[in-house]
């Protein structure tokens, strides 16, 4: 009988570990397959996404673009140049532009909750000119020093000399690194930043996002940045009050010349009645208020030359039916007391605010005179701060743009760039598109 020896087995030991070790082997190779696979499937799904958060900021830009074409057209409908734009004549809450979405973030003095914004365009005119607001005035505004409104007189002043408190060129020098003391107007509100005292706090306040409401993050104390109070209710900074753009067209009949004055009264009003206005005003007024105080027209009748009629210094009027309290008080003639009465005034007579004849009517011929030189009735500048997104609520941008209507045309003045100051649509819009897209 033949012995099988463990060499000529069928199934032997040693073929036995071959075949597990080839096992093992193809088990391995199959392993780094699928995870390769697994890789690059899991890479293309995030192209996929970038792609398609690519496509849907793109969105965003062009629906941008498109709330800037919107804005020309609402601008060039209203009744008359120079007067501010009725919400209710437009849209300015999450307008569709295809498959993204645009807002212009506004401002309101009848907002009531603190975590939604307020929407609608911006008017310039409503804020105090960094360029004439004297010292006075620009020490009235919240979170204003005496040095920093000195410091702000310096800079935009042409000469080296050093108001008490201010700063000329030997400090700035002293800076690291040292720059010069411009010694000229202001071109824009963030330049204010590098006037000497102009600290990151006085500038922002508690509104870190420049959205006008109180964020979660705004409102936690020292938690996290900006600094706050934790009181529920918002501190702005400088940059929510000032502006350099505000300024009348120089086209029209000055109220300071009689014999311009003279046809256009009579035109509108026979030449009795022109004559009594022009010997009442006498040798002329100064600012379009100071001439309606002094003719005597009646309110119906300065409404229908308002329009047309301009100062001697157009640039820096305060827009007295939008301007908030806080720039209200700054007006000389206004003040404090006088501010809360006109705000008053506004948000039960919003039906006759069409002129700043009303002026006259709640704080005096006396006080109206005063603040006449200051103050008008009438816009030219506007501010769209949009915000965007694309489809699925991706893609966000926000942009500010300043623009003026003051020469008949429509110029930017100013385009910024704000989408890394974050959201900016408060909490409740956020929902909104995540809800939308869950229904998607």
């Amino acid at each position: 009988m033949k012995t099988l020896t463990p060499d000529n087995r069928p199934f032997s030991r040693a073929r036995g570990r071959a075949q597990g070790s080839v096992l093992i082997i193809v088990l391995w190779v199959a392993f780094g397959l699928v995870t390769l696979a697994l890789y690059f499937a899991q890479s293309m799904s995030f192209e996929l996404r970038v792609a398609d958060n690519r496509v849907a900021a793109l969105e965003a830009d062009h629906a941008i673009a498109g709330a800037l074409r919107y804005m020309t057209n609402v601008l060039s409908r209203v009744d008359e140049p120079g007067m501010v734009p009725q919400l209710n004549t437009y849209r300015s809450e999450a307008v569709p532009v295809g498959d993204a979405t645009f807002w212009f973030i506004g401002r309101s003095d009848r907002q009531t909750t603190t975590d939604v914004p307020a929407f609608g365009l911006i008017d310039e005119a409503s804020k105090l000119n960094l360029n004439t607001a004297t010292r006075a005035m620009l020490e009235e505004l919240p979170r204003m020093t005496p040095e920093l409104a000195a410091a702000i007189i310096d800079w935009r002043d042409s000469d080296d000399e050093v108001t008490e408190g201010g700063a000329e060129l030997t400090t700035y020098m002293r800076l690291t690194p040292a720059y010069q003391c411009k010694n000229t107007n202001f071109e824009s509100v963030a330049e204010l930043r590098l006037v000497t005292g102009a600290y990151l706090d006085a500038l922002y306040g508690e509104d870190a996002n420049m959205n006008g409401v109180l964020d979660a993050n705004e409102n936690d104390g020292d938690s996290s940045t900006p600094a706050d109070n934790r009181d529920g209710r918002i501190d702005f900074g400088l940059f929510e009050y000032l502006t350099v753009y505000s300024r009348q067209p120089t086209t029209g009949t000055n109220v300071n010349n009689p014999q311009a004055l003279a046809p256009l009264l009579t035109d509108k009003f026979g030449a009795q009645r022109a004559n009594q206005a022009l010997a009442a005003v006498g040798t002329g007024a100064g600012s379009v208020l100071e001439f309606y105080v002094r003719s005597g027209l009646t309110r119906e009748e300065f409404i229908q030359i308002e329009g047309l009629l301009v100062g001697t210094n157009g640039v820096g009027l305060v827009n007295v039916n939008t301007a908030t309290e806080a720039v209200l008080r700054c007006i000389p003639g206004i003040g404090t007391t006088n501010a809360s009465s006109l705000i008053s005034y506004r948000q039960s007579n919003s039906d006759k605010l069409n002129t700043m004849a009303w002026v006259t009517e709640v704080i005096g011929r006396a006080e109206a005179l005063t603040a006449a030189p200051w103050v008008t009735g009438r816009t030219y500048q506007f501010a769209a701060d949009i915000a965007a997104v694309g489809r699925y609520g991706r893609g966000y941008r926000r942009v500010k743009v300043v623009v003026d209507t003051s020469n008949g045309l429509f110029t930017i003045q100013q385009r910024r760039d704000l989408t890394h100051l974050g959201w900016a649509l408060g909490r409740q819009v956020r929902e909104n598109l995540m809800l939308a897209k869950e229904i998607r």
